[in-house]
């Protein structure tokens, strides 16, 4: 695949694409827990919220995305969101991962987040030195976190200060 990377926020007319993407991740069996496939409706409930869900585009055609979501519902976790970020089967290694993280992080910042945390499944390479790249740091291994499949996953935790957290 070439062309010209882009990110911008999702819109309903994405959601199509985001599904779609998503539901690979759910396929790949390492990306996340998640085993239902969702379609565009449910995609379309994330929108318009505080938490930035973004796209990355190739020549005009949705190939990633980037979203953000709740962290804990007590008021003293307001300023943290979990992330995630997917890319299409046939846009992976371009830098598509790269550039909806990077956008993301702009994003939450702007959104008045101090924190975004992940977990990431171990043998997930790609994600994890994804998230070394744009400066998350990993804070432990949740063991047995939960089981896909029957089998016992343990997850990597990440996290990023966002600013003003990371100058204070």
């Amino acid at each position: 695949m070439t062309g010209t990377l882009k990110s911008r926020a999702a819109t309903d007319t994405d959601c199509a694409a985001i599904a779609r993407i998503y539901n690979q991740g759910i396929d790949a069996r390492i990306a996340t827990f998640e085993t239902r496939h969702r379609a565009p409706q449910e995609i379309e409930a994330w929108l318009g919220t505080r938490y930035p869900v973004l796209v990355v585009t190739c020549d005009a055609e949705v190939v990633g995305f980037a979203a953000t979501s709740t962290y804990r519902p007590r008021d003293c976790y307001a300023g943290i969101a979990e992330y995630s970020v997917y890319v299409a089967n046939d846009a992976q290694g371009i830098g598509v991962g790269r550039l909806a993280l990077e956008s993301l992080i702009s994003a939450a910042e702007a959104a008045g987040f101090w924190k975004l945390v992940s977990r990431i499944f171990p043998e997930n390479a790609a994600s994890l030195a994804l998230a070394r790249k744009v400066g998350f740091r990993e804070v432990g291994t949740y063991l047995k976190h939960a089981q896909l499949d029957s089998v016992w996953k343990d997850v990597v935790i990440v996290e990023r200060l966002l600013n003003p957290a990371a100058d204070a």
